[in-house]
């Protein structure tokens, strides 16, 4: 006996609770996330785009910027500072009358491909020769490696593939030596070539033995080659010297990015007190023409009033947005300050275990809003300019006694290779031995992942000494 189903289309309304990111909120969280460059080039965006907005310039206005709800914190804190800064940052007035001579500014970098043509332009070449050899360097990853069979590439250029082979012969004559390899056997068998009194055994152990080279077996290529540990370790030393990335000497188009702190730790007397470095960010606030029209002439024009008031709460709100921003980083750097007291004072040895969560428990915001503060930002330290993220790691340690950071591990694992007897170094196992007795509880396959993240051999292949 069969049943019918019957299929009807049924209107049904139900209340549900979720979360939801609204334009604004989606604005607030991208700003935590920026760095100090990035955040710079991002207002500069913004001042485009609402007239409502205008740098307030402290030099030039009395009293306080229009536009906030009350004075900005970062304005008080920055007098209350100045004192510390000075050295630092000098007078308004002469950074304004500063000239700068045109050997001062810095001409734009040639990328890999504009240093090779030029290179190219000087040699004597007919034009079908000087196209094909242009057509290769432009194939040229920023490595300076050519990826693409020349089979392939012919057909794409005109020409035949035994044309293209002598043009790429051109290329790998130009300057850094291995530029226009294939594989990197053939990178080092270039450098190797244009170098003077380079030993046959060196060329001999790239031509047939690169696989043993990379694995450090050189007792494999000593017994192949005939000859002693000695020679293969010095041929060795040779081709270490080689570079298998021969573009990167060039730029390989690359652009230099340079790091801007986000905050400035400074010692004073025996306290260390943090900055926000405000002055690489201007200061925004809201134009008074723009306020005082919308009070004005703006209540007999609907849709010019609302345009302003759109463009002014979007103003009001980014101002907002970047003074939480501002005071949620100097939160969170304050309570990592006063947990890495002891790395301020003796360095990484003292490095203190941290979370995101124990940092989101002191300062009493969420986890999620700690990882995106400290993303993208740099803390300038009396010992140097550190990742933010440089502070959080994973501690071990007994119960009850001292915990220590990754990176304390990773340094004590480092000294202890250091001091082991090169003819019978210390093997995985040995070493996690070794940390736990100094109160270290690692697992071996701990240290040997720590060990390979510090690029340090296997203990077969330190066997003899070997150089970091």
């Amino acid at each position: 006996m069969s049943k019918k189903v019957r299929l009807e289309h049924r209107l049904k309304t139900e209340q549900a609770q979720k979360m939801v990111l609204t334009p604004a909120l989606q604005q607030a969280v991208t700003l935590l996330q920026l760095s100090t460059a990035d955040l710079a080039q991002y207002l500069q965006e913004q001042l485009l785009n609402n007239p409502v907005l205008e740098i307030w310039e402290s030099a030039e206005t009395e009293g306080e910027p229009a536009g906030f709800p009350e004075a900005p914190e970062s304005s008080r804190e920055m007098e209350y500072w100045a004192e510390f800064a000075e050295e630092d940052l000098p007078p308004r007035g002469e950074e304004q009358q500063q000239v700068l001579s045109v050997e001062d500014c810095p001409g734009e970098g040639r990328d890999l491909h504009e240093e090779l043509l030029e290179q190219l332009r000087f040699l004597d070449l007919a034009p079908v020769e000087y196209h094909m050899a242009a057509f290769l360097i432009g194939n040229l990853d920023d490595h300076g490696y050519l990826r693409y069979p020349l089979a392939e590439l012919a057909p794409a250029a005109g020409v035949t593939e035994k044309e293209l082979e002598a043009a790429l012969e051109l290329v790998q004559g130009l300057d850094p030596p291995g530029i226009g390899c294939r594989s990197l056997q053939e990178c080092l068998l270039l450098q190797l070539r244009r170098r003077e009194g380079v030993p046959p055994l060196a060329l001999e152990i790239v031509s047939r033995h690169l696989d043993d080279l990379v694995r450090e077996r050189y007792r494999s290529i000593a017994a192949a080659t005939g000859a002693t540990l000695e020679q293969v370790r010095q041929a060795v030393e040779v081709i270490r010297s080689l570079n298998p990335r021969p573009g990167s000497l060039l730029g390989g188009g690359s652009v230099t990015r340079y790091l801007v702190p986000d905050l400035i730790v400074k010692k004073v007397d025996s306290d260390y007190q943090v900055l926000t470095n405000d002055a690489a960010v201007p200061l925004l606030t809201i134009n008074p023409l723009y306020r005082e029209l919308l009070r004005g002439e703006a209540q007999q024009d609907e849709q010019l009033k609302a345009f302003l008031r759109e463009k002014m709460e979007s103003a009001l709100w980014l101002i907002r947005c970047l003074e939480q921003r501002r005071l949620t980083l100097f939160r969170i750097a304050q309570e990592i300050v006063r947990i890495q007291r002891p790395f301020l004072e003796k360095g990484l040895k003292e490095l203190v275990p941290l979370t995101l969560k124990d940092v989101a428990r002191r300062v009493k915001v969420h986890e999620s809003t700690v990882s995106r503060a400290v993303a993208n930002k740099y803390i300038q330290t009396p010992r140097g300019l550190y990742h933010m993220k440089f502070f959080f790691s994973r501690g071990y340690g007994e119960p009850g006694g001292k915990s220590y950071s990754a990176h304390s591990v990773k340094l004590c694992l480092q000294e202890l290779i250091k001091q082991e007897d090169p003819q019978k170094p210390y093997s995985d196992a040995q070493l996690a031995r070794m940390l736990q007795a100094r109160g270290m509880p690692l697992s071996r396959r701990t240290v040997a992942k720590y060990r390979q993240e510090l690029n340090i051999p296997s203990s077969s292949q330190r066997r003899g000494g070997w150089t970091p």
